[in-house]
């Protein structure tokens, strides 16, 4: 397996199962309702904000490798379109799933020397590093969803 499709394969695992960790958005995130991923848990994210947040950078990276502009601004991270309905959150899920499926495809596409090339510029790094920050993010709010589940459980 090459380089890029292991980056892929590792982007799906967080997403929708396989990794390491045993641990993945889908099945941690499937019998969460919309007022459970609306309330928030004293000065905590709620986890509909943390999976908008997180797919946020993935959806920013996606856009870059099919052309357009790296125009994602950690200040705008958290601001989710409102969620007052069972439909809303599953349509922020279905983006999420979409969107990561997507970035996992275009990611198997590229060409494995392109990985070392200065993604957009040099101070973000190159796309080996960008490629691999999305799945490191997903990984460490993934257990943050995980306690809160776990701490709305109890209340």
């Amino acid at each position: 397996m090459q380089v890029p499709q292991q980056i892929a394969k590792h982007l799906r695992d967080v997403h929708f199962g396989g990794n390491w960790t045993a641990v993945n958005l889908r099945e941690l995130l499937a019998d969460v309702t919309w007022p459970q991923a609306t309330r928030r848990v004293g000065s905590f994210h709620t986890i509909a904000e943390l999976v908008y947040h997180m797919n946020y950078f993935v959806s920013a990276t996606l856009q870059v490798l099919e052309g357009g502009p790296l125009d994602a601004k950690e200040s705008l991270s958290f601001d989710h379109p409102e969620i007052s309905s069972q439909a809303d959150w599953e349509q922020l899920l279905n983006k999420s799933w979409t969107d990561a499926e997507q970035l996992a495809d275009a990611i198997e596409r590229m060409p494995e020397s392109q990985l070392w090339d200065d993604f957009i510029d040099a101070k973000y790094g190159n796309y080996y590093r960008c490629l691999n920050g999305p799945i490191e993010h997903c990984h460490y709010h993934l257990g943050q969803i995980a306690l809160l589940k776990t701490l709305l459980a109890d209340t």
